[in-house]
């Protein structure tokens, strides 16, 4: 099974669009720091409603298969 395939798996229970508590969640339990820093230095893609970062769930497919990729 590719990683792509396995991460759509993992992420079924999440909905397409997340707030970053739950991008920690599906980020293995990262830190809201460590999340907002990856958002902020533009390492996961987001946007913004009101004053609140929104992430959609394949942005952080992207980033895992990325990371993956790279051998982090």
């Amino acid at each position: 099974m590719k990683a792509s395939d396995a991460y759509k798996v993992m992420f079924t229970n999440f909905p397409d669009g997340v707030r970053a508590d739950k991008m920690c969640q599906m980020l293995g339990g990262i830190s809201k720091k460590t999340a907002y820093q990856l958002l902020q230095d533009k390492k996961i893609k987001s946007f913004f409603v009101g004053r609140s970062y929104r992430i959609p769930k394949i942005h952080i497919m992207e980033y895992l298969e990325i990371v993956e990729k790279s051998g982090l």
